[in-house]
């Protein structure tokens, strides 16, 4: 009897342990990359507290903070050892490589559980995606404008009676207005970027805007054009603006991403390319006022081009991640209100995010349209217009712009990070020396790249 009493309590406590979910289920470890630095304590507090839901919601799940910045140098050694997070953020150029390389996860599968398939932008699923599979998730996309200083505008006597800027409308506009500001201020009219690939990136959106082509395919092979006479003409205006006008910060050399930002919120200078996605930047960061802060057109070329340069941040995931681990990082996204769904959590995610931002004094501005879900997009707008807090009027003719057929482009479509550290070297001979040759400069930077292209495009 007793052996009979036995197996049925063994018998009775297996079924409430199968019963009880957050016993039974499997304990999943999911380490965030995309967990803010931990100088950014507002965004510290706001994941913390959406870490807190997150486990009451998913108690089988563990979250790990690891915050992980994206760089081409660390990511292979990190992959390699098996040490990347479970879900990092990246750049639009990457994807590519990263799936060509096997470093990031197929997640196609958990996407169509979820519907989410079918909710993205189709050109952000393109560069997410090989041979029909998607590799990952849009956390936005941007399109590149131009940074506006109102104050220095202000004081050098730039700005309309309705308290909008009087901003260059094409680049030979651009070298003048800088040079009243330079002349009025004392302030660098504008903040070119040399340090690194950024530079080559930015110099990328005004070559485009002399109208030239930097990737060329022919018989399907992809060449080289780094140094065609439209990109010898953007740089000749880079030289300019350096030599002829001295409008630029006192080492571009030593100017990166996050440095022009400083330039801007400061008042180093006055004009900086940039997009709608990194406006916490001199703002948050660096402390602006939100009344002092303008975005604008790029300005035209020469010839009438003007294109705005748009790439954006997706969400990838490591090749050692299981599927139970990329549905939880999935469902992360949904509590942070970045996933295309429309529910209490991702609503009060969107929220959070709007009220962090209005807290830290960073303009609340429409994002880029990286989902189509037409109920997110709506209730992200009715967000947006609940806690806006700056003058649109500040915002508007780029987002007008942005939204003009042909105006964004897309980045060059291979070895793009390659190719800005070819083009960052020759804008580095330019501002350091006034007397280089331009085109020889080039034709060593573009017989480099083409060697690349042959390397790891042409030879499929």
């Amino acid at each position: 009897m007793r052996k009979i009493l036995n197996v049925i309590l063994v018998f009775s406590l297996l079924i409430f342990l199968c019963g009880n979910t957050g016993l039974a289920q499997k304990r999943i470890i999911l380490k965030l990359g995309i967990w803010p630095e931990p100088t950014l304590k507002s965004d510290v507090l706001m994941f913390e507290k959406w870490k807190k839901e997150f486990e009451k919601k998913y108690p089988n799940v563990q979250i790990i903070p690891a915050t992980y910045k994206y760089s081409p140098d660390t990511f292979i050694p990190l992959a390699e050892s098996g040490n990347l997070p479970t879900i990092f953020e990246t750049w639009f150029t990457e994807p590519q490589k990263l799936i060509a390389g096997k470093f990031v996860k197929d997640i196609t599968n958990e996407l169509k559980k979820k519907g989410w398939d079918k909710l993205m932008n189709p050109s952000v699923k393109q560069i997410l995606s090989k041979d029909g599979r998607i590799y990952g998730v849009p956390r936005d996309a941007y399109a590149l404008g131009m940074y506006v200083n109102l104050e220095l505008f202000e004081k050098a006597g730039l700005m309309n009676p309705d308290g909008t800027p009087k901003y260059p409308k094409t680049w030979d506009e651009l070298a003048k207005t800088a040079k009243i500001i330079k002349d009025k201020t004392g302030s660098a009219g504008f903040c070119l970027l040399a340090k690194d690939n950024a530079g080559g990136w930015h110099f990328t959106q005004i070559a485009w805007n002399f109208g030239a082509k930097l990737q060329l395919q022919k018989n399907n092979k992809w060449y080289a054009n780094l140094n065609s006479p439209e990109v010898i003409s953007a740089l000749n205006f880079v030289r300019d603006l350096k030599w002829k006008y001295n409008v630029l910060t006192d080492d571009p050399t030593s100017e990166d991403w996050g440095s022009g930002f400083e330039a801007i919120a400061t008042g180093r200078a006055a004009m900086y390319l940039g997009a709608q996605d990194a406006v916490n930047q001199p703002t948050q960061v660096y402390g602006m006022s939100l009344d002092k802060l303008a975005i604008v057109p790029v300005p035209a070329g020469p010839k009438g081009h003007q294109y705005s340069l748009m790439g954006g941040t997706p969400y990838m995931f490591s090749a050692k991640a299981t599927s139970e681990e990329i549905t939880s990082a999935l469902n992360f996204l949904e509590i942070m209100g970045k996933a295309p769904v429309v529910t209490s959590d991702s609503l009060a995610g969107m929220k959070a995010d709007a009220e962090n931002r209005v807290k830290n004094g960073v303009p609340v501005i429409p994002s880029f349209p990286a989902w189509i879900a037409e109920d997110w997009l709506k209730a992200q707008e009715n967000i947006v217009k609940q806690y806006r807090n700056v003058d649109m009027r500040l915002y508007n003719d780029y987002y007008n712009w942005i939204k003009k057929p042909n105006v964004l482009k897309s980045e060059e479509p291979y070895l793009t990070q390659d190719m800005y550290a070819e083009l960052t070297k020759v804008l580095q001979a330019v501002v350091s020396d006034k007397n280089v040759d331009i085109k020889k400069l080039l034709d060593t930077a573009n017989n480099n790249f083409q060697k690349l292209l042959d390397m790891y495009v042409n030879k499929k």
